[in-house]
């Protein structure tokens, strides 16, 4: 029961791309504070901020790196009944070159307008390292879980990922709208691939992120390819 209760948590946290983050208040101490952030995930399957030097929550993580970040099933009209997933983490930022320019290069896929604001005002990259997970996918069904997170085998050194994403959005988009409609997505602009896994791909319509499901668990680009062609002859 735990392997699919890791999987349905892991796919909402695939799904959603925005969450609330609950840091320890230093100038109300002993109090919570929550801010909603949005995030996408690197390429180690753990949630990538870009906040503010300036933001409360900042200066909380400065003081004290524990935190959690709450993610709830999108639109649910009850949302006792829905899914969610607390994340008990410790927060880092990130200080190296390397890695300061992979986590800008896959954050702007998901939220471009954050290029400006990132220049500009001061924002950094932190990433949410996992302590422990909680998972509720309804009524009764409750689990505590020490691993969910999972690596992204073509992000990270190489960027296979970039060079598949570039190569669908420039000649593919007749399949990219495919999906969209298959997924019964709403979609009032062209829709960009903007991230790739094992498990499926986002798609940024607008400013809203959707997580599309390969039909099965892809390793390597061939794999990828395939399912892909699949999902667009389907």
């Amino acid at each position: 029961m735990s392997a699919e209760a890791t999987k349905h948590a892991r796919l909402l946290l695939l799904k959603e791309y925005r969450g609330m983050l609950s840091t320890h208040s230093q100038a109300m101490p002993g109090f919570p504070f929550g801010s909603v952030v949005p995030y996408c995930l690197d390429a180690a399957g753990c949630p990538l901020l870009l906040i503010s030097r300036i933001a409360q929550h900042t200066r909380n993580l400065m003081a004290d790196r524990r935190c959690s970040l709450l993610v709830g099933e999108r639109g649910a009209e009850d949302v006792q009944a829905a899914g969610r997933l607390t994340l008990l983490a410790e927060a880092r930022p990130l200080d190296s070159e390397a890695a300061i320019e992979a986590a800008a290069l896959r954050y702007y896929r998901y939220f471009p307008e954050s290029r400006d604001y990132h220049r500009a005002h001061d924002f950094d990259f932190w990433t949410l390292q996992p302590v422990r997970w909680r998972f509720i996918g309804g009524f009764g069904a409750i689990h505590w879980l020490d691993q969910v997170a999972l690596g992204n085998p073509f992000a990270g050194e190489g960027d296979r990922e970039g060079g598949m994403l570039e190569h669908m959005n420039a000649d593919h988009t007749a399949a990219i709208a495919h999906y969209v409609q298959q997924a019964g997505l709403r979609a009032s602009e062209p829709a960009q691939m903007v991230g790739i896994d094992s498990e499926g791909f986002h798609l940024r319509i607008g400013q809203a992120i959707h997580w599309l499901a390969f039909p099965e668990p892809c390793t390597n680009p061939g794999a990828v390819r395939h399912a892909l062609v699949s999902m667009a002859r389907a």
